[in-house]
């Protein structure tokens, strides 16, 4: 009789991760029991879930919406923070770049048949919107300010696309707005850029009165706040009154799309087509201004 060195344990008997099968691994899903390797391994409340079952649950599980339809905020709000930093880098390249390059390539005049800035182009009516006058260190302080301040209320509120959107058309209707309220061409007049959040901001404010509105809340400190920001306009040299208004009017309009559009299935849908029925209108006004 021969005697002979026991085998080892078969390799097809060792676990491996369904994912990565040349991977053994003796920890198992949770959910499904299915092996996984530390890469397709996830925290759960017990244990581990595989990679699958975590996506499989993201699927499944409905989203949790805020009160006007956008996807709920939590933590902090990010895209307020984001628009708040492009500002600062843009500020800080201004003061870095000799020649007024950056306000010279993003800025935004009326009179836009002047040489040194060609053609019509308008999306400097947009990226004016990010720079700031060099001059006073107030203007961009006291925007971020109240950036921060009503994008903290709003974002959490409408959803953070809806709060980008409302906040990038405000600043488009604010260009539009002074251009839309001051001559195209004054002959002998130095030519005037225009730069600032100022607009969005004005734009957020119209858009948390519609809001405080549709949700039956006291809207006299608004006003209050309105009619101050909007008075210094009038009040202060070189304060665009013009982009205020044009933001103010464009963030009331954009807010009311979006909280007065009906709860239902097509919801976000609807509420897309207004903002883009905005942006339509916009566009139409900025073509009648610089083509009749």
């Amino acid at each position: 009789m021969s005697y002979g060195i026991p085998s080892a344990e078969p390799s097809a008997q060792v676990p491996v991760c369904p994912r990565h099968p040349d991977r053994p691994s003796y920890v198992r899903c949770q959910r499904c029991g299915r092996p996984a390797c530390p890469d397709c391994q996830r925290a759960a409340a017990v244990g581990f879930q595989c990679v699958d079952c975590v996506n499989e649950t993201r699927r499944t599980t409905p989203e949790v919406q805020s009160v006007y339809g956008g996807a709920v905020a939590t933590g902090r709000p990010m895209v307020t923070f984001g628009i708040i930093a492009v500002c600062a880098v843009l500020y800080v390249l201004q003061w870095l770049i000799p020649d007024d390059a950056v306000y010279r390539t993003l800025g935004f005049a009326t009179i836009y048949a002047e040489p040194r800035y060609g053609e019509f182009e308008p999306w400097r009516m947009l990226t004016a919107a990010f720079l700031h006058s060099q001059g006073f260190i107030l203007h961009i302080a006291l925007n971020m300010y109240m950036l921060w301040i009503f994008g903290q209320a709003l974002e959490p509120l409408l959803g953070r696309i809806r709060f980008l959107a409302v906040y990038l058309l405000s600043a488009l209707g604010g260009s539009v707005g002074y251009l839309l309220l001051t001559p195209l061409y004054v002959p002998g007049q130095p030519l005037y850029g225009v730069v600032g959040a100022s607009g969005a901001i004005f734009g957020l404010f119209g858009a948390m009165l519609l809001v405080q509105r549709q949700r039956g809340g006291d809207t006299r400190q608004l006003w209050i706040l309105i009619a101050i920001n909007g008075a210094i306009g009038f009040l202060v040299p070189q304060i665009a009154w013009q982009a205020h208004l044009g933001g103010l009017v464009t963030g009331a309009l954009c807010a009311a799309v979006i909280a007065y559009t009906p709860r239902g299935p097509r919801r976000s849908l609807i509420q897309a087509a207004g903002l883009l029925a905005v942006l339509v209108l916009l566009a139409a006004a900025v073509w009648v201004r610089v083509t009749i």
